[in-house]
């Protein structure tokens, strides 16, 4: 019996010291008493940047989704290269691709400036998100918060394929979402974030050329501006992910893929014949069930392996480990 009771209080013990590993993420009033302006700050910052480029909205809510695929919702996206390590920004998802640091720079200038020492990057970032596409039409949320800082970053992470890429199958996009503990739900709902921004030629090259699920007046559209010969100045043209309403966050993104006007191959195979088709359906038809989803999907992709309590740091510069 003693026997027993010691190995039961030993199991106890386990339970408990992965519980505390695993982090726990508070409510919206975890700065209310240290940090009471922080919102006001920040979104201060955002709505002029997007007043400024709408675009913007776009870039700033996929650091968020970048930051968290790579080693959970800790910032290390933000990091500079250092002696030390190799930072995120130059890997292959990243590189030429990722924008915004500038004005995460900006907003964390203002939140030290009325609190500093206080809020984390990794914060800043999933308020950021949120403001983000509220601004643009979108849905609200309380962001959970309590999130700190990692001290390094990971090139070989971020290029080690956690980062669904355009070409991505509906399988691989399954897949690499189920990964980080999101479902198949998570992932179509969370999609729909291509209803706002932009993407360079040299991503969307092989869709308009190679695929045969495309409209052929949207594609010969889209070629106007991205010739099939490679390496030249046009490589970095851009066009919108939902040609739409490609500054305003609604569900005209389903309604794309329903045409076959999904501007990325990984967009076009949310519907092509796979389980995710009645979601797609689902999301055309009622922009409120999509805008719920998309919500309960960035509470939980904001809840990827968070550093908390004494883990990490709060970083002064999220561009350094202070």
């Amino acid at each position: 019996m003693a026997r027993i009771s010691w190995k039961f209080g030993l199991l106890m013990m386990m339970v408990v010291l992965v519980g505390s590993c695993s982090g726990q993420l508070s409510n919206e009033n975890f700065y209310s008493k240290k940090c009471p302006n922080v919102f006001k700050a920040i979104r201060s910052v955002v709505r002029s940047a997007v007043a400024k480029e709408p675009r913007m909205a776009a870039s700033l809510l996929r650091l968020h989704f970048h930051d968290c695929f790579v080693n959970g919702c800790d910032g290390s996206v933000l990091l500079d290269d250092t002696s030390s390590f190799k930072g995120e920004k130059t890997a292959g998802p990243n590189n030429n691709s990722l924008r915004g640091f500038d004005v995460v720079d900006a907003i964390k200038a203002k939140v030290e400036s009325v609190c500093p020492g206080v809020v984390s990057c990794a914060d800043i970032l999933a308020i950021t998100a949120r403001d983000s596409v509220v601004l643009l039409g979108g849905p609200n949320w309380n962001v959970k918060l309590g999130r700190r800082d990692s001290k390094t970053a990971s090139l070989a992470a971020a290029n080690s394929g956690v980062l669904p890429p355009p070409t991505a199958t509906l399988s691989q996009l399954i897949s690499k979402f189920q990964a980080v503990g999101l479902s198949t739900k998570d992932m179509a709902a969370l999609s729909g974030a291509h209803t706002i921004g932009k993407t360079r030629c040299t991503v969307y090259r092989s869709r308009i050329y190679n695929d045969t699920n495309i409209d052929r007046t949207f594609a010969n559209a889209r070629k106007k501006n991205c010739p099939i010969i490679t390496g030249t100045p046009k490589d970095n043209n851009v066009a919108p992910l939902d040609f739409k309403t490609p500054n305003h966050f609604d569900n005209s993104y389903y309604s794309n893929l329903l045409n076959k006007k999904g501007l990325l191959h990984s967009d076009q195979e949310l519907f092509n014949g796979g389980s995710t088709d009645s979601l797609v359906r689902t999301y055309t038809n009622n922009q409120k069930a999509f805008f719920a989803d998309f919500a309960t999907a960035m509470i939980k992709m904001g809840n990827i392996k968070p550093l908390t309590g004494s883990q990490g740091i709060i970083r002064r510069n999220c561009r350094r480990a202070n």
